[in-house]
């Protein structure tokens, strides 16, 4: 076993969850997935599609239909460019991002990543042998914030990769397009490849004229050094399903259509076809799932306004309430005890960077927004017993 490998860290949200889940008197929001149930149609694509027998190899890059309906979609919100010659099919968000890794780091590169983040971005790095640096996001009066020329000190002509993601999970932080910009026109100076976890794009609550977050590939051009991550996980409720796509250089896909054959071979059929499924009805589906969540972030963080003494930022984007409480800085510690004594389950903010130590992040994807409330009451409640 690779000593790397031995030295990674387990995941700290598992840990917190492993204390209470088959707990019926626990409400759980320490992971990032929605408590609602994948489409009616999405569902009944992939059943249809094992009715019809679909259970063989696809081709690596995915099924042709579905690399041109995530094409049409990506030119629906950011404009044309996006053929599907540029669209790989991954089983999953996370092996996009770790596809996208394998392609672009060498052993001993340097990689920044901006953090607090999901813990996956920076162990990826480490695992296939990358220098990791980061740069951290800062509170700053009821929101959070890039420091922009710290991030341009450390990416150099020495960095191979710059990963950003945003709307950020775990803070909800959302680049402007001037910092996409700024951080676009730097990277093209140092020649540092950018991998845009953009998962989150649909989930944004600030106005919008194609009604998602600010992407990179708003603003690039086609043979930018530029890779970009979705997962149909979020705002089409399909974490469980695993499935996901890349959008980069059309000289790199050949090459990654290589790298899928040795990691997973394909994504399964049956699974694509609900990915075209949710395609197609994604002008039904996705502004119903942003709608609900901007409704259940509103009705938490009026809830936990209430509780004195938090530190809140409210997101611009994302699915999480990210805050801290005072006099708790051991943040782990925290979560399984408001599992143990409230039934609440949360997860720490040192999962996400170790300058997250103290702060917990609440998943607010839930359709009964009184599970919020519930929620809420028993933090007060828990509290106020200290």
């Amino acid at each position: 076993m690779r000593q790397t490998i031995i030295d990674l860290q387990a995941s700290r949200i598992r840990d917190v969850a492993n204390a209470g889940i088959g707990r019926s008197d626990v409400l759980a929001f320490w992971f990032g997935e929605s408590d609602e149930v994948s489409p009616d149609v999405v569902r009944q694509a992939a059943i249809d599609s094992l009715r019809q027998g679909e259970t063989f190899y696809a081709h690596n890059l995915g099924l042709p239909a579905l690399r041109e309906a995530i094409a049409f979609e990506m030119q629906s919100r950011h404009g044309a460019g996006i053929g599907s010659d540029r669209i790989a099919v991954t089983s999953g968000g996370v092996n996009a991002l770790m596809l996208a890794m394998q392609a672009l780091l060498n052993p001993g590169d340097q990689a920044v990543v901006v953090t607090p983040v999901w813990p996956n971005l920076t162990s990826q790095p480490v695992i296939l042998g990358a220098q990791l640096h980061t740069v951290c996001l800062r509170p700053h009066h009821g929101r959070w914030t890039l420091p922009m020329d710290e991030l341009l000190a450390a990416v150099t002509d020495q960095t191979r990769l710059l990963v950003i993601n945003s709307p950020n999970n775990p803070t909800g932080w959302t680049l402007t397009r001037e910092e996409q910009q700024t951080v676009l026109e730097h990277c093209r100076h140092t020649g540092t490849w950018i991998l845009a976890d953009e998962v989150y794009e649909n989930l944004y609550y600030l106005p919008s004229s194609n009604h998602c977050a600010p992407s990179f590939l708003d603003i690039a051009q086609a043979q930018d050094r530029l890779v970009v991550a979705h997962s149909f996980s979020k705002s089409f409720l399909m974490t469980g399903w695993r499935l996901g796509w890349l959008v980069m250089p059309v000289a790199m896909t050949e090459h990654m259509g290589k790298l899928i054959e040795y990691n997973t071979s394909c994504a399964s059929v049956f699974v694509q076809r609900a990915g075209i499924a949710a395609l197609q009805h994604a002008g039904e589906v996705v502004p119903r799932v942003v709608s609900n969540m901007q409704a259940c972030r509103d009705r938490l963080f009026a809830e936990l306004a209430d509780i004195p003494g938090l530190t809140l930022a409210k997101p611009d984007g994302g699915m999480y309430a990210f805050f801290s409480i005072p006099g708790h800085d051991d943040d782990v510690s925290t979560a399984k005890r408001l599992v143990a004594e409230a039934g609440l389950g949360l997860a720490p903010g040192s999962a996400f960077a170790p300058q997250a130590q103290g702060w917990l992040r609440w998943c607010f994807a839930s359709q009964d927004p009184n599970r919020l409330g519930e929620g809420a009451s028993r933090l007060r409640q828990w509290l106020g017993k200290l």
